[in-house]
């Protein structure tokens, strides 16, 4: 499939993906356009991070399609046995959809500046001498950019999840995806770290995110996507499915997890 302009950055297309008997997304179809925020939430166990992980191609995929930018991934095998078969092409996809995880993933033995230069060094073979300069500025963008020279066990949990967001950033990533960044911080930890989103958020950034911050999720998202049991229960933009959810799987949803 030739990519085009217009294409969705992340597409997902019908996809179905299981470990064992267990079927854990049972046909999902999700874009991402240009520019937008689609956020995904649901209970734990719905599917919601392993659709991620498999737009990432970190996990393989049963069946459905998964594109970038029109691009469709390469398979060979069926089932269970499906794998990509272009291993340049699934670097490629990674390298252009950087991924912030819940654990922030950090090299303890690096800096922070380290960590951030890390990967457009070994991945893309760029001089060190011309990230350098890019990494201080994301850092100093997330908010840390005196903490450079400091080692991740130096900083606090929300300080390292936006040395790992400057980190995507710095891969110059067309989307970004991020995987319940907020939920291993305390609560006012978390809101350094939804300051630096919503700022992300606010530049017109492609980016998908699963969150169990429903406030987040309302105030960042062009579009949100509620999972449950590995399907699409609802889907729409936040003020209609957190105004006026339709299903009484996600109001039942909405009225645990929003405080009174």
């Amino acid at each position: 499939m030739t990519p085009t302009d217009t294409a969705p950055v992340i597409e997902i297309r019908d996809l179905h993906k299981s470990y064992g008997s267990l079927e854990v997304l049972k046909g999902v179809s999700i874009k991402a356009p240009r520019g937008h925020v689609v956020s995904l939430i649901g209970s734990s166990g719905s599917g919601k991070s392993t659709l991620l992980r498999c737009c990432n191609l970190l996990e393989d995929s049963q069946s459905g399609e998964v594109l970038f930018e029109g691009e469709g991934v390469h398979w060979k095998g069926q089932g269970l046995a499906r794998r990509p078969a272009d291993r340049k092409q699934v670097t490629r996809f990674r390298t252009n959809l950087s991924m912030v995880f819940q654990q922030f993933n950090l090299w303890a033995h690096m800096t922070i500046l380290q960590n951030v230069m890390e990967a457009p060094v070994t991945v893309l073979g760029r001089d060190r001498a011309q990230v350098e300069p890019l990494a201080r500025e994301l850092l100093a963008k997330v908010g840390i950019g005196d903490k450079c020279d400091a080692y991740p066990a130096q900083l606090s949990g929300g300080q390292q999840q936006r040395a790992a967001i400057a980190r995507a950033l710095c891969m110059e990533p067309k989307a970004l995806l991020f995987d319940e960044p907020t939920s291993a911080l305390d609560p006012e930890l978390q809101q350094e770290v939804v300051r630096v989103i919503k700022d992300l958020a606010g530049e017109s950034r492609t980016m998908m995110l699963v969150t169990h911050d429903m406030r987040l999720a309302h105030d960042v998202s062009d579009h949100v996507v509620f999972l449950h049991q590995g399907k699409i229960e609802e889907e729409g933009p936040p003020e209609a499915l957190f105004g006026a959810p339709k299903s009484e799987r996600l109001q039942q949803f909405l009225s645990a997890s929003v405080p009174a």
